[in-house]
């Protein structure tokens, strides 16, 4: 019978995940704490962009992780830390050059976490790989962020030390060093759309890549051990996206995709989900086992056609953007809750 259960290295990036949201989650906080010391117009406006990037970046993360399909806490000694820096933060203990000193760090820690998730991502499978494929925005957008901060802290250290003004050229050397990054990734380095999401076709084409990954990924391995992992991740993401699809976006679209269409799709996933318990009923040995899954993801493949040409079709002739986006963040927070419903979450006991 396969166990639906993650392996050691996805669960291990799954709780690497959660960390870098809860540190995502203070970075925000201690920005609008900032904003609050009564910094210079300068200082200050540089911070608000900050803050719009990395709330931008929170929902980023946010989509990687139910994309990735693995909920999880972080480790104790991460939280622990960011108990700690917040009330440093909210506190009067530290100057205001060493709250920036602090934040440059997170942003810091914020860049390497997200740069050993993808090289770790690279060791596991290609679904992972496409999983977290959204966080190298986050990525160089944090270095960027990084080499700014180098700027205000030198402002802020020496008028700390002298009570006069840094020398402001640092902010030229500041925009050469963003603009070399920018030079190197391009648009991954700032975000200048100002949606609030993806739109629902994204968010329901993101699902769609990584679970026929995952189908190719099986069918070319030969080892049991990881066809039952594959197969894992399979049943836990096919289901939390059928039943994400079943709450929230079919009987949305129902009034104009029609009666009979939706019904198709609501029909289909009810057969998917039948054959997915067969399947894991079977050893990932036997010989019906691979066949099952081929048509498993024949069946599949014809379902998400069917969404991806006539069904988005009629999202974007019926919903505005705006709709469609709020589609996409009602999607992802069911997908979320489903996952932690099916008893995917990996706590750490580190």
């Amino acid at each position: 019978m396969v166990v639906t259960l993650d392996d050691t290295k996805r669960n291990a990036i799954a709780i690497k995940l959660a960390g870098m949201k809860s540190v995502q989650k203070l970075i925000i906080e201690n920005e609008q704490q900032l904003l609050k010391q009564g910094l210079d117009t300068e200082i200050a406006d540089r911070i608000r962009d900050f803050l719009k990037d990395d709330e931008k970046n929170l929902g980023i993360l946010e989509t990687v992780i139910g994309q990735y399909g693995i909920q999880a806490e972080p480790k104790q000694a991460i939280q622990q830390m960011i108990e700690t820096v917040r009330k440093l933060f909210q506190g009067s203990e530290l100057s205001l050059y060493e709250k920036v000193f602090q934040h440059e760090l997170l942003k810091h820690q914020q860049a390497m976490t997200g740069l050993i998730i993808h090289k770790a991502a690279q060791k596991v499978g290609a679904d992972v790989m496409l999983a977290i494929g959204p966080l190298n925005t986050i990525n160089f957008e944090n270095r960027a962020h990084q080499e700014q901060l180098k700027g205000v802290l030198e402002i802020l250290g020496v008028r700390e030390l002298t009570g006069q003004d840094a020398d402001q050229g640092i902010w030229a050397r500041v925009q050469d060093a963003v603009a070399a990054f920018s030079g190197v990734v391009g648009s991954a380095v700032t975000q200048t759309s100002d949606k609030k999401d993806m739109n629902i076709q994204d968010a329901i084409r993101l699902d769609h890549g990584k679970v026929n990954t995952l189908f190719t990924e099986l069918l070319q391995s030969n080892d049991p051990q990881k066809i039952q992992e594959y197969f894992g991740q399979i049943f836990k993401d096919l289901t939390a996206h059928a039943e994400a699809e079943e709450e929230v976006v079919y009987p949305r679209v129902r009034p104009f995709y029609g009666q009979d269409n939706t019904q198709e799709l609501f029909d289909e996933q009810a057969e998917m989900k039948r054959v997915l318990q067969e399947i894991k009923a079977l050893s990932p040995s036997s010989s019906q086992f691979k066949d099952k899954v081929r048509q498993l993801m024949e069946a599949v493949g014809d379902h998400m056609r069917q969404e991806e040409s006539t069904m988005f079709a009629a999202i974007r002739n019926n919903l505005s953007s705006d709709q469609s986006e709020q589609l996409a963040t009602e999607f992802k927070a069911a997908k979320t809750r489903i996952q932690q419903k099916l008893g995917v979450v990996s706590e750490s006991k580190m």
